[in-house]
């Protein structure tokens, strides 16, 4: 369901009230204001659909997949850099080599704010060669593109800097992200005061889980859907599995959202969520049949949202 914009704005004006009566925010960042907090834009779901439905055409024209090393992931690079670059980001296009195979990262910078505080949300971008990867991962890297637009659009100016990014080979090991964390400077990973990951959010089947790394990036998300009225549990199945785990392993405090893959949805699941019980959150995980009819609208929806919510609330 597509939730209005003053019923949201209400929603995020009551989270922010109850944050400021608790301690602590990422990187010891002072909270804002109920005003402030509550400008985090609706993100138009049919934008984000309008995402999955191009990089789903670039995998039918590239041999059914946009996996590392393929036509096909290069393609969905130059689509995702050619709409950064026309809504004014600095965009760089980062090069290595897994497998025998090039592989490229993008990164996105939003010009201005303090580069000492860099607030960065990201996603991978590479399916598997067996599949499009509509759900894994062009969902996440489809609600990361969307809010990077909608900062554009608001002319969005926060206090901290703002970075995006879509990694490559993650499929194969975590190989981009690993690569763009170990070339950083010591100096520049200790500038990046939080880094979220968006893989798998809109299942077919799903459930709302929310990772439990860095304290305040969690609470920013659990408080989000606790005031849509949406359950969360603690993200378990992809633990250290996704592109967080580089920037955990250097220190950098990360969160993130999840919808499930393989694992089967339960009972208890479903009185939370709806959905099929004993079925997995996503039959089509890493399969053929993960393409745009794979995607569940009121998770893409509700996820793509509580991006925007996180990016705006911990860069103020």
């Amino acid at each position: 369901m597509k939730l209005s914009v003053s019923w949201r704005a209400s929603a995020a004006a009551a989270v922010a009230t109850a944050t400021l009566l608790t301690s602590g925010s990422i990187a010891g960042a002072a909270s804002k204001t109920d005003v402030e907090a509550a400008a985090a834009p609706d993100i138009p779901v049919a934008n984000v659909k309008a995402h999955l439905t191009q990089l789903q055409s670039i995998a039918t024209a590239n041999g059914g997949n946009r996996a590392h090393g393929r036509p096909g992931y290069k393609a969905s690079l130059d689509y995702v850099k050619a709409k950064l670059d026309a809504a004014g980001y600095t965009t760089t296009i980062q090069q290595f080599t897994s497998s025998g195979r090039t592989g490229y990262n993008l990164i996105a910078d939003w010009p201005g704010g303090d580069t000492n505080q860099v607030v960065m949300a990201g996603s991978h971008l590479d399916s598997v060669s067996s599949g499009p990867g509509i759900n894994d991962n062009g969902s996440g890297s489809a609600a990361v593109l969307e809010t990077a637009l909608a900062v554009s659009r608001a002319g969005y100016q926060p206090t901290k800097h703002l970075r995006f990014a879509w990694w490559g080979a993650e499929e194969l090991g975590l190989v981009g992200s690993r690569y763009y964390v170990n070339n950083l400077s010591s100096t520049n990973r200790a500038k990046i005061s939080g880094y979220l990951n968006f893989d798998m959010i809109g299942s077919p089947n799903p459930g709302y889980f929310v990772y439990d790394d860095d304290p305040a990036i969690e609470k920013t998300f659990k408080d989000y859907y606790a005031g849509l009225g949406v359950a969360t549990e603690i993200e378990t199945e992809g633990d250290g599995r996704s592109d967080h785990a580089p920037f955990k392993s250097a220190g950098v405090p990360v969160g993130g959202l999840f919808t499930g893959a393989s694992r089967t949805k339960t009972a208890a699941q479903v009185a939370k969520w709806g959905g099929t019980s004993g079925q997995s959150f996503d039959r089509c995980y890493h399969s053929s049949c993960d393409t745009t009819s794979n995607i569940n609208d009121t998770a893409l929806n509700r996820n793509s949202d509580a991006v925007a919510y996180a990016v705006w609330e911990l860069s103020e």
